[in-house]
């Protein structure tokens, strides 16, 4: 029986590359949107920490420099906090742009296997054709030594 060799085997190799990096590349993107995430997260808690102060600063003794300290650091972190925010979507539309290249590649992979299971397919065919062939003439030849 002869072997099956897929004549296109080096596009799907290829393909089976491509999808490889397009999954690292989403890994990539994911972890640098939640770096970004964290980052906000992180800014938000300083606000939050910003703001507890503020208030024990109000309920306590009343230092004026302290307060207006605390709020100008609340106005500095708000800053920094919608900067965040567009840093977490450009990470999101990084993700979002992996996202759709791994299945692009994906497609493009399961096509070339379709097509590789077809040539299969047909080479199974034209293996049993032979076969059937091989029988068919060793049936007339025995036949025809029996008379």
């Amino acid at each position: 029986m002869a072997r099956f060799r897929y004549r296109m085997q080096s596009i799907l190799n290829i393909k089976l590359k491509l999808e490889t990096q397009a999954k690292q590349e989403l890994g990539l993107a994911q972890q640098a949107l939640n770096n970004e995430e964290a980052k906000l997260n992180d800014l938000r808690v300083r606000k939050h920490e910003y703001i507890n102060s503020t208030r024990e600063s109000l309920t306590g003794g009343l230092s004026v420099k302290e307060i207006k300290e605390n709020q100008a650091a609340i106005k500095i972190i708000d800053d920094f906090i919608e900067a965040q925010i567009l840093q977490v979507r450009l990470a999101e539309e990084g993700v979002e742009r992996a996202t759709e290249k791994l299945k692009q590649c994906m497609v493009e992979r399961k096509a070339q296997e379709t097509l590789r299971q077809k040539a299969f397919e047909e080479f199974l065919k034209e293996e049993n054709r032979a076969e059937m062939k091989e029988i068919d003439q060793l049936t007339s030849y025995m036949y025809s030594q029996g008379d």
